[in-house]
């Protein structure tokens, strides 16, 4: 009985997850003693908590618990949960049951600060060595009911194509196809760029805290289509960031630059953290990287789903990530409390306000959120020149990344590194 089951989305049949669910109860009769079964009702949250992404997200969550405990899980028809584990003691039920829960807070069925006793609708435990006629009686129910969803589906495919909306899309298909087929083919390691944050302090060298990798999407452009401009469609755009987004997960995930592992940076799309591809990417970092992996996220692309942000979120600090939240201008602080998005760090994007350029107030504007959003958790962005480093310092930030920062390690790298080897032999002589 050992082992873990994952399927998913097959049809209703002899191999659905309802009858898979039945059979295996019905094989447990012998083997109930210290398997204890939980029931997640998914079903039951608000149609916007149970997207695909959602699903995949919550089946991720507890699939090493289940392997610990010599568990099955069954992903039922109805997007409920389903699983069966081994010695598990109700603590550890608990604490698993509340991690799910907190995937789906922002839902009242799931909700944390709920009064509900035990965990209320969101989940119903079973003590298969005192419960079993009653969990068996549940599989057969959950077996009936997909049998019954199945029929209505099948009634619903029969209809006419002339009842089904038809379905817009930004993008042609031949558009978006072509696009993708360019990408698949272009080797886009030379616009596989680093660029290094940096501590400073005071008067003191810069001190690099991590690297944030990212494709260049101008050299992407010139590279790639020179005549068109990536960025003046907005929903082009914005597949393309997807599409890049896979793309660098799997650089990294296959990458052999084992420097690529500790310390750095991405930028990925909501969507992107809810994908197989980052769930895969995950899968391939070594045990305590995730712990240096900052998760950079666009403000644009959080506000046009907030609620899947605040999945996308929970989900990347549980696995123990870091959160910066990016694209922030001066002109937003106002708009922007980090503690309340629950965010790690604050990318702020330098301006004219840092080039001295603005009055006095603006300037203690920033300084005073610098203050409130807590010390070190502000990256300034962009700085182009030494003058925005030193006010950036003023206002109470401590970590910068930009061009004049680039120019500043690379100089120190060439003093730093040996000569070579017919400047060391002419030294000799010396």
């Amino acid at each position: 009985m050992a082992g873990i089951n994952m399927v998913q989305g097959q049809p209703f049949g002899r191999h659905s997850q309802e009858n898979l669910l039945l059979d295996y109860a019905e094989r447990l009769k012998r083997y109930r003693e210290g398997r204890r079964a939980v029931h997640i009702h998914l079903s039951r949250l608000r149609p916007q908590h149970r997207r695909p992404h959602h699903l995949r997200i919550a089946a991720n969550t507890i699939e090493d618990f289940i392997f610990a405990f010599e568990g099955q899980l069954f992903r039922l028809g109805n997007t409920d949960m389903l699983f069966v584990v081994k010695d598990a003691d109700l603590m550890q039920l608990d604490d698993i049951v509340m991690r799910l829960r907190t995937l789906f807070s922002e839902d009242p069925v799931a909700s944390i600060n709920s009064t509900m006793e035990g965990h209320g609708r969101f989940a119903t435990l079973y003590s298969l060595d005192r419960q079993y006629d009653k969990f068996l009686e549940l599989s057969r129910e959950l077996t009936e009911a997909a049998q019954q969803r199945e029929k209505r589906l099948n009634a619903m495919a029969s209809q006419t194509e002339e009842d089904r909306g038809e379905i817009l899309t930004p993008l042609s298909p031949d558009q978006l196809g072509r696009l993708e087929e360019v990408l698949k083919r272009t080797d886009l390691s030379n616009v596989f760029k680093r660029q290094t944050i940096c501590a400073v302090s005071s008067n003191s060298d810069p001190t690099p805290v991590f690297n944030e990798l990212y494709i260049s999407i101008m050299e992407l452009a010139r590279m790639v289509l020179p005549e068109v401009n990536l960025a003046a469609n907005r929903w082009l755009f914005q597949h393309l960031t997807e599409t890049l987004d896979r793309r660098v997960l799997h650089m990294l995930s296959k990458a052999d630059d084992r420097t690529l592992f500790d310390s750095f940076s991405i930028n990925l799309n909501v969507n992107t953290l809810l994908s197989p591809e980052f769930l895969q990417f995950d899968a391939n970092l070594h045990t305590g990287s995730r712990g240096t992996l900052v998760v950079e996220m666009q403000i644009v692309d959080i506000m046009a789903d907030f609620s899947a942000f605040l999945f996308a979120r929970d989900f990347v600090k549980e696995k123990g990530y870091r959160i910066c939240l990016d694209g922030i201008t001066p002109d937003l602080l106002s708009f922007i409390d980090r503690k309340k998005m629950g965010v790690d760090l604050i990318k702020l994007t330098a301006n004219g306000i840092f080039n001295g350029e603005s009055a006095q107030d603006k300037f203690d504007e920033v300084a005073q959120y610098v203050e409130e959003a807590g010390q070190g958790r502000i990256i300034l962005s962009r700085c182009d020149n030494k003058l925005m480093i030193e006010n950036g310092q003023k206002m109470g930030i401590t970590m910068f990344q930009g061009h004049y920062l680039d120019g500043l390690l690379t100089q120190r790298n060439r003093e730093n590194s040996p000569p070579p080897p017919h400047i060391r032999r002419q030294q000799k002589f010396i």
